[in-house]
């Protein structure tokens, strides 16, 4: 199920952006937000904030993918590294297992992963061209 709303942040000057203009689109950018909005080792954050063009291989054509999160943070060394971030279900983050049938949902996870995987492809590639780091989070990560 998917839950969506609009985030209020306690600490609203580390938001990069509008923070009156926060929304989420799953219970779990949600939690990614409090936490963010939260740690005391976060510098800045925002929320699809980052705009990555990418060529779909769906259609051939250029499009724009708005990275869920970009976070700047403060490392236990003292350094500070920013991170474009991604928040996805682990099933959504490998291709779907191909069964006897060809089925429609398979065909529709197929083309939705061929279409992630270049969006993160892109992503990967912007952050790498910045000096950044492009993760994708999944429940393993966010619910540890």
């Amino acid at each position: 199920m998917s839950y969506k709303g609009k985030y209020t942040p306690k600490n609203p000057l580390k938001y990069i952006g509008n923070p009156t203009k926060i929304v989420y689109r799953s219970l779990w950018e949600r939690k990614f937000m409090v936490y963010c909005d939260t740690n005391t080792s976060v510098l800045e954050w925002g929320s699809e904030t980052v705009v990555v063009p990418y060529k779909s291989p769906i259609d051939k054509k250029w499009h724009r993918y708005f990275v869920d999160f970009i976070v700047k943070v403060k490392t236990r060394k003292g350094f500070t590294e920013t991170s474009i971030i991604e928040i996805k279900p682990k099933k959504q983050c490998s291709p779907p297992t191909k069964k006897t049938r060809v089925s429609k949902s398979y065909i529709r996870e197929s083309l939705t992963y061929a279409k992630n995987e270049a969006k993160w492809n892109a992503a990967k590639e912007y952050a790498d061209d910045r000096g950044w780091k492009f993760v994708i989070m999944t429940e393993d990560t966010l619910f540890r």
